[in-house]
């Protein structure tokens, strides 16, 4: 009897060891399986660090080629852009990339085809309130900031003016004038001046701010848009170099504030930002300030935000 009992007790023994065994094998199977939804939520997180934080759902991109021979820079609406559809736009991916290895997104450009109003070429995020209409901005009564995280990563030598380097500018608040305004007036052009522009100079971070050239110009002759009546006054907010730095610019009625980093941030308040006649829209990106041989810039931006 004791030998029955023993042989029997030594049979269960063996039979829950395999059923144990068994077990953490399967357990282990789940636990690395790719159907494990937790796992897969793991990887799409993942795979989401590795790119800036840019949501494109209200930016239209312009290139400094004219691919489809209309005689202007191309462009690419939101619909082109979000949700990563640009990383597979053969036509973007040369001016417009990601570096998966710090999580930035790059803008290259070099002299090529220019808007109307300018000579320069750029690859530049232009913001669109709404999608469906470029002519719809916003006024500084209605205000809005624009926040990004960003660095010049290289850009070439210019070895003919008095810099070091060649230019280039990384973000603005750009004047356009109003849809009423053109209805009033019938102008044929909206454009309207950039009312500020963050301007890289040797590693400085210069602001270039529209002021009125005669503080008594009133009524309809604010919207004229030469020099002769909007002027550039033109502040260095410090060097920055080839290093990532913080940038936010906050337009309200008739005030800008514009800090580097934690500097003492610049305030503007006076009569022409009370007298600026033009709605506005925030630009983001490298809009090169060359036209010479072998000139290109490249800029990252790691975060952009928009907020109204």
């Amino acid at each position: 009897m004791k030998f029955k009992l023993v042989y029997v007790l030594f049979f269960l023994a063996i039979l829950l060891f395999n059923c144990s065994k068994s077990e953490e094998t399967s357990d282990d199977f789940v636990f690395y399986s790719s159907e494990d939804p937790d796992n897969a939520d793991e990887d799409d997180d993942a795979i989401d660090e590795s790119f800036a934080n840019v949501d494109f759902s209200n930016w239209k991109v312009t290139l400094p080629v004219d691919e489809d021979n209309n005689g202007s820079p191309d462009e690419y609406q939101p619909s082109a852009l979000i949700n990563g559809s640009y990383r597979t736009h053969t036509s973007i991916q040369p001016y417009m990339y990601d570096d998966i290895e710090d999580q930035s997104i790059e803008f290259y450009t070099l002299p090529g085809t220019s808007t109307t109003n300018s000579s320069y070429s750029r690859t530049e995020l232009r913001e669109l309130i709404n999608p469906a209409n470029a002519r719809e901005n916003w006024s500084l009564q209605e205000g809005g900031t624009i926040e990004g995280r960003l660095k010049v990563v290289e850009i070439s030598e210019d070895g003919e003016g008095i810099y070091q380097y060649h230019r280039t500018i990384v973000m603005q608040i750009h004047g356009i004038i109003s849809i009423e305004d053109m209805n009033i007036h019938g102008f044929s052009s909206n454009n309207g001046p950039p009312l500020i522009k963050m301007t890289w100079i040797d590693g400085d971070l210069w602001v270039y701010k529209k002021s009125l050239v005669n503080e008594s110009t009133f009524g309809n002759d604010l919207l004229e848009t030469s020099s002769d009546t909007w002027q550039d006054e033109k502040i260095n907010m410090g060097y920055v170099g080839f290093d990532v730095f913080n940038f936010r610019i906050t337009a309200s009625d008739a005030r800008l504030e514009l800090q580097l980093n934690n500097d003492e941030p610049i305030v503007y308040q006076d009569v022409s930002l009370e007298k600026w006649p033009f709605e506005n829209y925030f630009k983001a990106g490298n809009y090169l300030n060359s036209t010479a041989d072998g000139a290109f810039s490249k800029v990252k931006y790691y975060e952009l935000n928009v907020t109204h």
